[in-house]
């Protein structure tokens, strides 16, 4: 605001109207209602993969992200590794080289899964259960390995018995394919997280990921469910990225997030770092998306079994 010389008559600032200016006070405004917003843990280790057959959709960036954001709100979560890539361990700076225990050993040699758990240097209440290259191998050696589909769900369930502070969230990064390790990872979760690119062909495989849960769910795991599809690498500025946005929106309304992700600098930046979005800028745009998404998913979750109750109660 500027005050005219000849004038009592108070004038905007055209500056106060750019869109830097009304980006920089939208994120100020999130920022507050994150800070204000209370969270009610779900009281049970929620169990989530996050899958999607096609690459580069920003799945490994938005498992280590939201898990990074889940413990800012005082989760503990723990992140399960299950690309031989090994970029999740990467981004959350858990060493991971050939001789390091890891998930391989797991599924292989049925390590204990708390022999391998690491604590990522970003928080005490952000763990991993890291990769190595040797995964790579993991997929010819399960198929000859009694149960070789519920490996990881058996080890996972011990780990929950006999760890003193079970996870609030397990997290499980999958390959970009439909093999043994996906199938492992479906078979011992609770839910599907579906990380959605917005751009061309971003619903292409999307029908083949969910007839595949829909096999898993009549062959291996009947509670599976797909519970959250988040949007990514979203640019509000072109007309693409607002159609795929309400083509997802207008196919899965239940499913899908009200945050979205942007595309972001900071976000990409990050892994090269050895760390998530939230502790390389937690003040940049993508750490303030990936925090709201976080928070959505326990709100959303929080909401659907209070009124489960309230339904039942009823009855």
């Amino acid at each position: 605001m500027k005050q005219s010389e000849n004038s009592d008559v108070t004038a905007l600032d055209p500056l106060d109207d750019s869109p830097i200016a009304r980006e920089l006070a939208d994120l100020t405004a999130r920022r507050k209602n994150l800070d204000s917003a209370t969270v009610s843990l779900p009281g049970r280790t929620r169990i989530i993969t996050v899958s999607n057959q096609k690459g580069g959709v920003g799945k490994t960036t938005t498992a280590v992200n939201l898990a990074a954001a889940l413990a800012n709100v005082g989760a503990r979560v723990l992140v399960v590794d299950l690309d031989p890539q090994g970029n999740a361990s990467t981004a959350l700076s858990i060493p991971h080289g050939t001789d390091t225990p890891s998930v391989y050993d797991v599924l292989i040699d049925e390590f204990p899964i708390s022999d391998i758990v690491q604590t990522s240097p970003e928080s005490d209440l952000l763990t991993c259960a890291p990769s190595t290259i040797h995964l790579a191998g993991a997929e010819i050696e399960l198929v000859s390995q009694v149960a070789r589909e519920h490996r990881l769900r058996t080890a996972l369930e011990d780990y929950l018995s006999t760890v003193e502070h079970k996870p609030d969230f397990v997290i499980i990064d999958c390959p970009p394919s439909l093999g043994l390790l996906t199938i492992n990872a479906f078979t011992a979760a609770h839910e599907v997280l579906i990380p959605i690119q917005c751009e061309y062909y971003a619903l292409e495989g999307l029908s083949q990921l969910l007839g595949n849960v829909r096999m898993i769910q009549k062959h291996l795991n009947p509670a599976l469910h797909v519970s959250t599809i988040l949007l990514t690498m979203y640019d509000g500025r072109t007309r693409l990225a607002q159609q795929v946005a309400e083509e997802v929106r207008s196919h899965f309304a239940e499913q899908v997030l009200d945050t979205v992700i942007p595309r972001s600098v900071r976000v990409s930046e990050a892994p090269s770092f050895g760390q998530t979005v939230i502790a390389y800028d937690g003040q940049s745009a993508g750490a303030i998306a990936y925090r709201e998404a976080a928070v959505e998913i326990i709100q959303r979750y929080n909401d659907t079994h209070a009124e489960s109750a309230a339904n039942e109660g009823g009855a």
